[in-house]
């Protein structure tokens, strides 16, 4: 029988070693030849008895390997306890959902061992799933997710994650709108810049160059100047469903408004990025006007992102009189990051003074202390990891262009305060934002694959969000990090 499909686990593990192990996934139906006659029956598996608790409740033992590793199952996945391990990551390890399992109701698991290597199978109650562990270098799984973007989630120059009709089935991959597609094709567009910065590949240069011209699509598909569209699609595409839709005037595109501060922040930490690693003198002059166009809408509206009904978008006010009201209050740590680097990124690619009195303008009026107060939460708040994603992005530009080193200082106290409430996340590209700011040592960094797959907006402590095998992500948030590491050389 044909084996289902083949999944690569998006781990992001950046360590400067220039080779490790890949978990690889495999699912097959039970009746398929390549499944091994071991594994096709129900096992009787024995208790497990273990003073350090699982992922999960329930777990019972199904076998060991010869290193003492002790494979779990249960009506919630499977487990993999190594008692001997060294490293806290590889101590456990969960299997759950889609990207693993075919589903999580283990019946059997077969461990077959030949030499060095390792397959895992594991029979649960709708088939058989293959976990394997291959060599790879980070520079071979970069690749990797580089032809993935390439094959299925470019869509007019967009870069997002698409839909699966059938579960697991990447042959029915449909692309679609997504409502944050400039904040993800300009996580995208700095990964190309960082690889070209590093490499001097001329596909690296043409991906980033891509990128960068659909930004500014965005921005002329409105036919506001400065106000820039969350997505758009053809009026051949299937017809979006939810937000807010408006034609452009020719009738062939269709573009969504209610642009967020998510878009805001992609579009200056991209153009940054291009501007400064990548952009010949044309593209920098190209640049420089679309991004005074999209910071004097900011400026002439008090610092609110307008949209066509003449008020601010849902997420786009950055003005004092919101600081203000309950909610702004609330926000104004966030929004002052961002809006400060908005403007110190202004003066850097335009020169014009104009922007930098509106930067010190800002700074007067309490915006750079403001910043000393994000992920303090005095008197309680949420943990929003998709805030952090907006801080860290606004992070990087403003504290590459300022050099003063009073305004350096209280933005360093704001991004180490941050970086220690943060630091346990292990995230890659917060790690490397951090160093590279003057923020934080570096770490050692493996962030687990029993995680959700996110774009670093998400709970990194919820392990596998599971999921019904309908979506397939680009790779781009692990092509960032991984890039921006080979650029600064932390990364072999």
């Amino acid at each position: 029988m044909k084996r289902l499909i083949a999944i690569l686990c998006l781990c992001p593990s950046l360590l400067a070693a220039a080779a490790d192990t890949q978990k690889f996934a495999a699912h097959f139906r039970l009746d398929a030849a390549e499944v091994p006659a071991a594994v096709r029956q129900e096992a009787r598996p024995q208790a497990w008895e273990n003073k350090e608790s699982g992922p999960v409740a329930g777990l019972k033992s199904y076998g060991k390997e010869k290193s003492g590793a002790v494979w779990l199952g249960s009506d919630q996945g499977a487990a993999r306890f190594d008692p001997n391990s060294s490293f806290r990551w590889d101590r456990w390890q969960y299997f759950y959902g889609r990207r693993w399992l075919l589903d999580n109701e283990v019946k059997n698991i077969y461990v077959e061992e030949t030499g060095p290597g390792r397959k895992v199978w594991v029979r649960t109650k709708t088939g058989v799933s293959l976990i394997e562990w291959r060599p790879m270098t980070l520079e071979q799984k970069a690749k990797l997710f580089d032809e993935r973007v390439e094959q299925r989630h470019v869509r007019h120059g967009m870069v997002a994650g698409t839909h699966l009709p059938v579960a697991g089935d990447l042959s029915t991959n449909v692309k679609g709108d997504n409502d944050n597609d400039g904040l993800w094709t300009a996580m995208y567009l700095g990964a190309e810049a960082f690889r070209y910065a590093a490499t001097h590949d001329p596909d690296a240069r043409a991906k980033a160059r891509r990128s960068v011209r659909l930004l500014m699509r965005l921005e002329e598909i409105t036919g506001k100047p400065g106000f820039y569209a969350r997505s758009f699609v053809s009026m051949d595409e299937p017809r979006p469903r939810g937000g807010e839709w408006h034609p452009t005037p020719d009738g062939k595109w269709l573009w969504k408004g209610d642009t967020s501060s998510d878009e805001s922040v992609g579009h200056y930490y991209g153009y940054a990025l291009y501007y400064d690693l990548v952009a010949g003198e044309t593209e920098k002059e190209q640049i420089r006007k679309v991004v005074a166009r999209l910071t004097d809408h900011l400026i002439d509206d008090d610092y609110n992102l307008i949209d066509l009904n003449g008020k601010p978008t849902r997420w786009g006010e950055w003005s004092e009189s919101f600081f203000k009201t309950e909610e702004g209050k609330y926000e104004a740590a966030l929004r002052s990051i961002e809006l400060l680097s908005f403007l110190k990124t202004a003066h850097h690619i335009t020169g014009n003074k104009k922007y930098e009195d509106a930067y010190q303008d800002r700074g007067r009026r309490g915006y750079a202390e403001n910043m000393r107060l994000y992920r303090r939460w005095k008197g309680g708040g949420e943990i929003n990891f998709s805030d952090d994603e907006l801080a860290y992005l606004s992070y990087d530009p403003l504290l590459r262009y300022e050099k003063d080193p009073k305004l350096r200082e209280i933005y360093l106290d704001s991004l180490r305060f941050t970086w220690s409430q943060i630091r346990s996340d292990m995230n890659p590209l917060w790690n490397y934002i951090s160093v590279a700011s003057g923020g934080g040592p570096m770490t050692e960094v493996v962030a687990p694959d029993e995680r959700s797959v996110s774009k670093w907006n998400g709970n990194p402590y919820h392990p596998d969000g599971g999921g019904n095998g309908n979506g397939e992500d680009d790779g781009a948030f692990f092509l960032l990090p991984y890039w921006m590491g080979r650029y600064h050389g932390w990364v072999k």
